[in-house]
């Protein structure tokens, strides 16, 4: 199959790339409807100002305005400031008389009578500020339609700016306009501002001044609204993205273009950002980017004369603190009380930091604190600290907090004079407990570790790694006693298991299996050999585990029998080594027996080993059971999710149900591998692929076992009943060829129905007699009804009776030993599908009797794409009204499966009904016939995929150029992977 090249759906996904601006101005609508309202109305304002904060994206709005001025016949002239300008009076006016006579004499072969250029050159020579006025108010009477474009006006001369304000331009004639953009990070009316800052300079002041002049309007640029910076981000990165990435790149930046594009430029150039099925998702655990010495932000910062840079760095880390942050930092930095305040001042004025309004009731002149306006620069400035500084000022802000009552996880209650609580701006949940892990031993080291573990503790699991993992790091550090170290190093494992960091988890598991203190808990011990286990098999490294699945791994290690007994055992389970597995169990029950804790996991290996062997009664039995009464949350969580994941990994979503229920689970709490099974069982396809994605991104595609690969193989199936068999072969490839590992027979049936869809029923054979034979070696009876039931079918459709039944024959006898209603439904629905059309009409009878009852079951079963198909098979086979393919069509079209969806038009028209929605109907299938040009399929493909002839494809091709408008394979395509409408609106 060709690959695609631009919408992959592999395991690991791929590196999303960063793409400057488009064409679309995003966000900026209603301000260039504005814009060009002014520029081309002959009354409108003759000084139009751009204005708003650094990065928000003056510069580009102006020059997009400017190209459509042009494209409309207006000429745009350009003068760009630079900073320095402002120390060379008259500057700008003489570059803007400049820039006007040199067009003039441009567009006209008249000799122009005086000469205004050299009458401002002769001004600005001998500092005559009369003659300016006059040469400017001259050059720009012309009557020819021009926008003079003024970019970073800020940046100018007062002097010239204030020409500018002073020119009489009722008296000037309105052919000439002037486009002006500057930066402005504060209100015009702020007080004290500081010397030489932009907003309170000479310049910004002039600025202010001519904003005010009766022929200018001003628009200022506003941050991005949360839509629109969802769709730049779309832009820049030829994605769609995650909500989580927008959140973060909303948090980092407040919607600021400038801060959005510097953050996406550094996460895709360290592939932070992965792209799968054409959406981008931030991967777990990715580090918040450094900006680097050349952003904007770090330059401004660098820009400023001290005391700035010392109150930016303190105030990195002290801000949170509020008001009192003013006090510390200049007894931290040494600073005078005045000098901060003036560092503060001009931190705001220069878009630094953003002052915060005081509370109500409060006086005005006191603000509750800062904040730096741009959270990533705050985060920069305060990475690039040295350890000593860090510790220092980190310390300083812990000391502050306790000496206030600050609790250790959530924001301090208290009363209003107590001088240090933390701002609402800051996050309460992370920042003490951040702080102390900084300051280390420079604080109490006992009640550190106390509340660095309470904290670490509140927010497990920790899957957006706020901190918990980094805290128990903390707390290790400071715990001098051997055992209690060990204990801590165990939590700290165990928690980056919880936050998937598996290599951490793995690390702290080995060091306490290969040398634990003397006086540590067995049970501790016992828990950390099956942590290294565990974290092996979600490294997914089977060369490891097969190792641990030997008793020669476990010699030598100083661990008790349990925890040697307990760690084998689950190494085999994770290789779904099932047999050997149950005889180990068999030869060590009284080891294992010998705790509440060991007992309650290996029973539930045993349980899941037995129902995989082809015996399900214990496992079914337990599920009526209450839970172990001494079992910890924790582990009678993990429990119940492992017995979730068995039930719908067979289809019993009815059991799957009730455990939810009578366990008191939430379904937004389970782990998203079992969410996506749960949505992909009950038709919400949307929310499954949604899950599928971001799983598939992070290498999340392991599930507890049995069926390792259940999440590749059901999202292959949702893909191919969308139409898109190439997607779903690369993603079943993706993630095959583990050496020693689990088995891949549920990747088999996945890639089997690939090939049976594409008409390759040899390729689809071997497959199916891959899948079952590595089954069989294993003993294995899980999964194997979808096999046997496919495996009949290509039998069948390949003209082979016999071996059809036999494979029926077989289902049959698993149907029975396996108690399984999916096993059943298979059952009954293979039976009526394979019926030879020249059998009996007893054979024809019992076919129909067994159609019948598996649409009796499917319904019973509560899921919608079963439900369906089961509706199509027994309609074609008579076993079923007609009319019931509306219902079959229906839950194909609410799921979203539009290759099922378009079989079922199929079948209506066969059966003489009316397909409702007929121009929707057309365009499903123009949308189903560029989908398969955009998997790569050739005509000959598709004709297999939509049981047509090649020639028909063709005809279905021509009409779909000639209504679309597009000429080629390749605009298809395009258009597909863009995501853009195939069929116009008027089609």
């Amino acid at each position: 199959m060709a690959a695609r090249t631009d919408t992959e759906l592999v395991f690991g996904g791929t590196a999303a790339r960063f793409h400057g601006p488009g064409e679309d101005l995003l966000g900026r609508t209603a301000e260039s409807d504005e814009a060009d309202d002014h520029l081309r109305d002959p009354a409108g304002p003759r000084l139009l100002l751009v204005r708003g904060e650094r990065g928000i994206g003056r510069t580009v709005f102006a020059h997009a305005t400017a190209e459509r001025l042009r494209a409309g016949g207006i000429a745009v002239l350009p003068v760009d400031c630079v900073p320095g300008d402002g120390e060379h009076p008259q500057l700008l006016a003489l570059r803007l008389v400049m820039a006007l006579e040199e067009h003039r004499s441009a567009t006209t072969k008249r000799t122009p009578t005086r000469k205004p250029a050299a009458e401002a050159l002769s001004a600005m020579k001998h500092d005559d500020r009369t003659a300016m006025a006059e040469a400017l108010a001259a050059a720009l009477a012309g009557p020819t339609p021009t926008v003079v474009l003024v970019d970073d006006a800020h940046h100018a001369d007062a002097e010239s700016l204030a020409l500018l304000d002073e020119v009489d331009f009722d008296r000037v004639p309105p052919g000439i306009r002037l486009l002006l953009t500057a930066a402005r990070h504060t209100e015009p009316a702020r007080r004290s501002p500081s010397p030489g800052s932009g907003s309170g300079s000479g310049s910004g002041q002039a600025m202010d001044r001519l904003a005010d002049n009766r022929a200018a309007h001003t628009i200022a640029l506003p941050r991005l609204a949360p839509e629109d910076a969802t769709a730049m981000v779309a832009q820049r990165l030829r994605s769609a993205p995650d909500a989580d990435l927008m959140r973060r790149l909303h948090e980092l930046s407040r919607g600021i273009p400038g801060a959005l594009d510097a953050l996406l430029s550094e996460w895709t150039a360290q592939d932070a950002i992965r792209t799968a099925d054409g959406h981008a998702f931030l991967g777990t655990g990715a580090p918040v980017p450094l900006l680097p010495d050349h952003d904007r932000y770090v330059a401004a910062l660098r820009a400023l004369e001290e005391p700035c840079g010392t109150v930016a760095t303190a105030l990195s880390i002290l801000w949170p603190l509020g008001r009192p942050a003013e006090a510390l930092v200049a007894s931290s930095t040494g600073l005078s009380a005045e000098s901060v305040t003036d560092g503060i001042r001009t931190l705001v004025d220069e878009g630094i930091l953003d002052e915060l309004p005081a509370q109500p009731r409060t006086p005005a002149s006191a603000p509750r604190g800062w904040t730096f306006r741009v959270p990533l620069l705050a985060h920069t400035v305060r990475e690039r600290l040295g350890p000593v500084k860090r510790s220092h000022l980190s310390a300083t802000a812990v000391e502050a907090l306790w000496a206030s009552g600050a609790a250790p996880k959530d924001p301090p209650p208290l009363p209003t004079p107590l001088p240090t609580q933390l701002l609402e701006e800051a996050d309460a949940q992370t920042y003490l407990p951040d702080r102390i892990a900084d300051a280390g031993f420079l604080v109490d080291r006992d009640r550190a570790v106390t509340e660095l573990t309470t904290a670490a503790h509140s927010l497990y699991p920790d899957l957006e790694r706020r901190g918990m993992l980094r805290w128990h790091v903390g707390a290790v550090r400071l715990i001098e006693e051997q055992d209690d170290r060990d204990l801590a190093i165990l939590r700290s494992g165990q928690a980056a298991a919880g936050c998937g960091d598996y290599r951490t988890a793995r690390t702290a598991a080995e060091w306490l299996v290969c040398g634990p203190a003397e006086g540590l808990d067995p049970q501790a011990v016992h828990e950390a050999a099956t942590l290294l286990v565990a974290s092996a098999a979600a490294e997914q490294d089977w060369q490891a585990l097969s190792r641990m699945g030997t008793a020669h791994w476990w010699e030598g290690l100083p661990l008790s029998a349990m925890a040697t007994v307990s760690g084998r055992v689950q190494a085999l389970w994770q290789l779904e080594k099932w047999q050997e597995a149950l005889a180990l169990m068999l030869q060590t029950e009284r080891v294992w027996q010998a705790t509440p804790g060991s007992r309650a996991l290996l029973e539930l290996f045993r349980r899941v080993a037995e129902y995989v062997l082809g015996r399900p009664d214990r496992f079914i039995r337990a599920l009526a059971l209450p839970e172990e009464p001494d079992l910890a949350p924790s582990k009678a969580f993990a429990f119940n999710i492992a017995t979730f994941d068995v039930l719908l990994g067979i289809g019993d979503l009815r059991g799957a149900a009730n455990l939810l229920s009578t366990r008191g689970m939430h379904l937004e709490l389970l782990p998203q591998p079992n969410r996506f099974l749960w949505h992909h069982l009950n038709g919400q396809w949307d929310e499954a692929l949604a899950l599928a994605r971001r799983l598939l991104v992070d290498g999340g595609v392991l599930n507890v076992v049995p069926g390792h690969h259940l999440l590749p193989a059901r999202t292959a199936a949702i893909l191919l009943a969308q139409g898109r068999p190439t997607s779903a072969d690369r993603l079943i490839s993706s993630v095959r060829g583990q050496v020693n590992g689990p088995l891949e027979h549920v990747l088999d049936h996945a890639e089997a129905e690939i090939l049976r869809t594409l008409g390759e029923l040899g390729r689809a054979e071997e497959v199916l007699r891959r899948g079952l034979r590595a089954a069989d070696e294993r003993g294995s009876f899980y999964g194997t009804d979808e096999l046997l039931a496919s495996l009949a079918e290509v039998h069948a459709e390949a003209g082979h009776p016999d071996r059809a039944t036999a494979c029926l024959a077989r289902l049959e006898r698993t149907a029975e030993q396996m108690n399984s209603g999916r096993t059943r439904l298979l059952y009954l629905l293979t039976s009526g599908k394979i019926l030879d059309p020249d059998s009996s009409e007893a054979h024809k009878s019992e076919a129909h009797k067994h159609l019948s009852e598996a649409v009796d079951l499917a319904r019973s079963r509560s899921q919608p794409f079963e439900t369906a198909v089961t509706l199509l098979a027994a309609v074609r086979a008579n076993a079923a009204p007609a009319t019931q393919l509306h219902e079959a069509y229906e839950r194909f079209g609410e799921m979203g499966a539009t290759l099922w969806r378009f079989h079922t038009r199929t079948a209506m028209r066969e059966a003489g009904l009316t397909v409702p929605g007929r121009r929707q109907a057309t365009a499903e299938n123009e949308h189903l016939l560029a989908t398969l040009l955009a998997e790569g399929l050739t005509n000959r493909q598709i004709a297999g995929v939509l049981r047509l002839s090649e020639d028909a494809v063709a005809n279905r091709l021509s009409r779909l150029f000639a209504r679309t408008g597009m000429r080629s394979r390749t605009e298809v395509v395009t258009a597909v992977l863009r995501g853009t409408q195939i069929t116009t609106p008027h089609h």
